[in-house]
């Protein structure tokens, strides 16, 4: 079966890491041929789909260094420092910048074997409002499942390219949601680990105390292979075991001052536990020790303050040079008292003592990541609302490991999702239940046309 479904896989054009990784093992294809099918796929569809800044196809071919990702082609968001390619971020503040070093974690990817393709689509420094005031260098990346759809912000690119099989795996960046969500709007895997496992340094930041880079891949054990090759962890074989016996706490109810999840949604949700049940995982209805809205407002008070902080200069200086998503963001941050900065920092630190003495009932939590859709690209206040009307910023707040992974489809073809959580270091628990949830459905087999 497995066979069957990695030589389905390579011959669709949208090879999974796992079933490339076998099919060069046991010699059916080349490293040269994951490649080439991923800049073809690069040459046909980013003309449309923006997903890719700057393509380094010469260094990719270039690529000589063997290790456990050997052949595995892969992009980063061009928030990234690489030697030798433009770090822009999508900026006219940082227009012509290139690197002289590559970020620690490209360095780390390096050495896996890995061929780098070049820079992702971003929101301008990464961050921003929600809103896409169509103003920056590069046009916002497009939704494969249908082009006139938000990919989910920050990281734009990264889902597009990987749904899509432009590139295996992709390196996003994540503060209050930028890797889930657009792994959550293009029907991909988003996973962000404990804080620190993976180093930020050489990204551009946005916030000092909630900056995370994490991985998008097509599937929860890519995910696994891709940190287990970078870290030397056992995710994969840990996520392997299976969810039989894992305390699962399913909070529902996004809480006060959200909306109900998307009826679509809320019913894959169902139909997802169901799955779990079967499998033996321990399934209690439960409620985060506080509203995920009230994690999100003390999430943009601690973000608008601290990357009003980081870019205050340029926000003085070179204000005309900015795109309104950012410049609304900083301004905003501007005028972030102090007093109201500190308390939201008292209430973070609250609030995640909160959740380890949530820990001891409970091994993960089953919630909504983004409570919407996919929204219509630049159509507000649907893309704003996509991208705050959430429950992934209670994570956020308290540096918990997440992952976001797709549960269905809509009616019309959009992809579902839902998020897992866990106390920091217990990202196996995490894994067992994505890979078990992924192994007992056949969502993976269903890519964007």
């Amino acid at each position: 079966m497995k066979d069957h479904m990695h030589a389905s896989c390579m011959q669709s054009g949208f090879p999974t890491i796992a079933s490339a990784l076998a099919a060069m093992a046991e010699g059916r294809v080349k490293a040269a041929d994951v490649l080439a099918a991923c800049l073809a796929r690069i040459a046909a569809l980013n003309g449309t789909l923006h997903a890719v800044h700057y393509l380094d196809e010469a260094g990719a071919r270039a690529m000589r260094r063997t290790g456990p990702l050997t052949g595995i082609p892969w992009g980063i968001k061009d928030n990234f420092d690489v030697a030798g390619l433009p770090c822009i971020a999508n900026s006219r503040l940082r227009a012509g910048r290139i690197p002289a070093t590559d970020a620690p974690l490209v360095t780390m990817l390096r050495q896996t074997g890995a061929p780098l393709l070049g820079k992702l689509a971003t929101w301008e420094y990464g961050t921003g409002t929600g809103a896409e005031h169509f103003d920056l260098p590069n046009p916002p990346a497009r939704n494969p499942w249908d082009t006139a759809r938000f990919t989910g912000g920050s990281s734009t690119g990264a889902g597009v390219a990987v749904a899509t099989g432009m590139a295996l795996f992709a390196i996003g960046s994540d503060t209050t949601g930028s890797v889930r969500l657009p792994a959550a709007a293009t029907g991909c895997c988003g996973v962000l680990m404990t804080p620190g496992v993976l180093p930020m340094a050489g990204g551009l930041p946005n916030t000092y105390s909630m900056d995370r880079p994490g991985p998008i891949t097509w599937t929860a054990e890519d995910a696994a292979i891709v940190l287990d090759a970078v870290l030397g962890s056992q995710l994969r074989a840990a996520g392997s075991a299976g969810a039989r016996g894992l305390r699962v706490a399913v909070v529902r109810d996004p809480g006060a001052g959200l909306p109900a999840a998307n009826a679509e949604l809320a019913a894959a949700f169902e139909a997802g536990l169901s799955v779990l049940s079967r499998l033996g995982a321990h399934i209690t209805d439960a409620q985060l020790p506080w509203p995920a809205s009230t994690c999100l407002d003390a999430a943009r008070v601690i973000g608008a303050a601290e990357s009003a902080s980081i870019h205050e200069e340029e926000l003085a200086k070179t204000p005309e040079l900015m795109g309104a998503a950012l410049r609304d963001k900083l301004l905003a941050g501007m005028g972030v008292s102090a007093v109201d900065y500190l308390a939201a920092q008292r209430l973070r630190r609250a609030f995640s003592d909160a959740m380890e003495r949530f820990w001891n009932a409970h091994d993960v939590v089953l919630c909504f990541g983004t409570l919407h859709l996919p929204p219509r690209l630049g159509v507000e206040p649907e893309s704003s609302n996509y991208t705050m009307e959430t429950m992934l910023t209670p994570a956020s707040l308290a540096g918990l490991p997440a992952l976001v992974q797709c549960t269905g489809f809509s009616e019309a073809g959009l992809p579902l999702h839902w998020q897992i959580m866990t106390r920091q270091g217990n990202e196996a628990a995490m894994f067992r239940l994505a890979m078990a949830f992924e192994a007992a459905t056949d969502w993976r087999s269903r890519r964007p046309a």
